[in-house]
């Protein structure tokens, strides 16, 4: 088995959750209109695949723990390219409602055996440079789903993203069918899981801490996702296509960090590199808050920071995680990837709310001020406890 081969084609399962989810977002009017329905419902569409994409991780994770990981992502890819064509023939807000949500069941998975597949085959400094190129890969999906579903949504109708996803599910379901062998170590007795797991996962310093900081950070990463597109339009009257590409830099960025993040590892504590980004990544929205409506330069410098600094957190949060817990470790992941899809589920609804109590302002306010009290937190449990371990 060529690992470095597999890390790649887990890391595009994991690819297709995040991608799926915001591919037609920059038209998200546009889908509205030609489905006569309101913004609204629209947006539920994003936060119902949000939903069960959270959901499912609680439910993936234990089964990957005991029946395999090869199983698992064949069967939920499967499920998705079904799910996918299912929402291309849809002619109304109430079908791609159902479809969008068994899209979501199926393709849960990828994350969680990705991450799974990854630390059973690496350890230490080759397992972060391995999370590296993960995180790199799945990053891009948030990001290029904007990008690319302007593009399509221009040239052809909003449909024609599903027929996209459809084919390129097809292909990562052949890649892991040919390629993907069973990664699970034979212990010799299955796994059983049990709700105390959970519990556990959550009391332990660093999976509680490590699990938290992925819900705050996603939720704030799908504020910018959601209703950048809105302020893209009502300041600066920029087209869907336009706007997919404003998306790009920050993708580019979080590339950038994620290799660099699973690089640095070796060189520096992961607990003080999760501190020093989440503090930058609180400034880098401060910044946005201030200067968006200033310039379309300022904005892109806004979230520029903001995807370099999340990018270089997103390697080392997994590696901690996973060297935290061993055996059970899928469990774990989706634990923290429930956390996470949380966060952008509640991202669009949280925010709808602040923004039309006092606009942007408030919704970014509340933002600077939570992620702050957070990162605050987080600094005083990763690098206060170190700090009492080294003293005594």
């Amino acid at each position: 088995m060529n690992r470095k081969f597999v890390v790649y084609i887990v890391a595009f399962a994991a690819f297709l959750g995040p991608f799926t989810q915001t591919i037609y977002t920059p038209v998200l009017p546009e889908v509205a209109s030609q489905l006569h329905t309101t913004s609204f419902v629209v947006n539920l569409t994003i936060s119902v695949f949000t939903l069960f994409l959270a959901i499912m991780q609680v439910i993936y994770g234990p089964l990957t723990d005991s029946k395999g990981r090869r199983k698992v992502i064949l069967f939920g890819i499967s499920l998705y390219v079904i799910a996918s064509v299912g929402c291309f023939f849809s002619e109304n807000i109430g079908l791609l409602l159902v479809f969008r949500a068994l899209q979501a069941i199926g393709i849960a998975a990828g994350s969680v055996v990705a991450v799974t597949v990854i630390s059973d085959l690496f350890d230490g400094k080759e397992r972060g440079q391995a999370m590296g190129t993960f995180q790199m890969m799945v990053s891009l999906g948030p990001v290029l789903g904007p990008v690319i579903g302007g593009f399509l949504s221009g040239l052809f109708n909003f449909q024609s993203v599903f027929l996209a996803l459809a084919a390129t599910g097809m292909l990562v379901l052949i890649l892991n069918y040919l390629y993907l062998k069973e990664t699970k170590p034979d212990s010799g007795e299955a796994t059983r899981f049990q709700l105390r797991d959970f519990a556990t996962i959550l009391q332990n310093r660093i999976g509680s801490s490590v699990i938290y900081l992925g819900f705050i950070q996603y939720y704030v990463f799908y504020n910018f996702l959601v209703f950048l597109p809105n302020i893209l339009s009502e300041r600066y009257g920029l087209s869907a296509e336009q706007k997919g590409l404003v998306f790009l830099p920050m993708s580019l960025c979080i590339v950038v960090g994620s290799f660099f993040g699973g690089k640095i590892q070796a060189r520096i504590d992961g607990k003080k590199v999760i501190v020093l980004t989440t503090f930058l990544n609180v400034s880098s929205v401060l910044f946005f808050m201030i200067f968006y409506s200033i310039s379309i330069t300022w904005l892109l410098a806004g979230i520029i920071c903001f995807g370099l600094f999340l990018g270089l957190s997103l390697p080392v949060q997994t590696t901690l995680l996973t060297g935290a817990f061993t055996k059970n470790r899928a469990t774990a992941v989706g634990a923290y990837n429930f956390f996470r899809y949380m966060g952008m589920a509640c991202s669009p609804i949280v925010g709808s709310l602040f923004y039309h109590m006092g606009g942007y302002f408030l919704m970014f306010s509340f933002i600077v001020l939570a992620f702050l009290a957070f990162a605050l937190l987080l600094s005083r449990r990763l690098l206060g406890a170190q700090a009492r371990k080294s003293a005594s």
